[in-house]
């Protein structure tokens, strides 16, 4: 299995590689979202260390179900040969209708097939209010005529 764009990235395929995993993680599936991985991908996300397809399909199950009205915006940060850097913010909702903006950083490896075998995540939450919602787009990808976090001023 492969997932093109490969590395070494060019500017262009390393922006592709970045809106192709935020389009993904907006379908909010986590059997599709796990394909991007290496079976064996190491992960770090806050407090937690999945480690292979199985484990990141529980965690994204687990996330998914906790962060409800879940949207979110990647934009890249830097690149070079086979790693990305991004930074990202998403918006969701707990069960309670309490809503949060997350703000994050990500390092990414990939190998050879283009399949993401480290993943590293920094996140913080902020609460926000309802009115204070930046993303309002249908549940799924974001349009391609949507600000990004730039635009935003996230």
């Amino acid at each position: 299995m492969s997932k093109p764009p490969f590395p070494p990235f060019t500017a262009e395929t390393a922006i592709q590689k970045v809106r192709m995993a935020e389009d993904a993680w907006n379908t909010r599936d986590p059997e599709h979202v796990s394909l991007a991985y290496t079976e064996d991908s190491e992960w770090r996300n806050r407090a937690e260390f999945p480690r292979g397809r199985r484990e990141i399909v529980e965690f994204l199950k687990r996330k998914w179900a906790k962060e409800l009205n879940y949207r979110l915006i990647k934009e890249i940060w830097t690149f070079a040969d086979n790693r990305i850097a991004v930074r990202f913010a998403y918006e969701w909702h707990d069960d309670g209708g309490f809503w949060y903006r997350s703000y994050g950083n990500e390092n990414w490896e990939f190998d050879g097939r283009g399949l993401m075998r480290r993943r590293y995540a920094s996140i913080n939450d902020k609460p926000i209010s309802e009115s204070e919602r930046k993303y309002r787009w249908p549940l799924g990808p974001r349009p391609l005529d949507h600000p990004g976090l730039l635009e935003l001023g996230l």
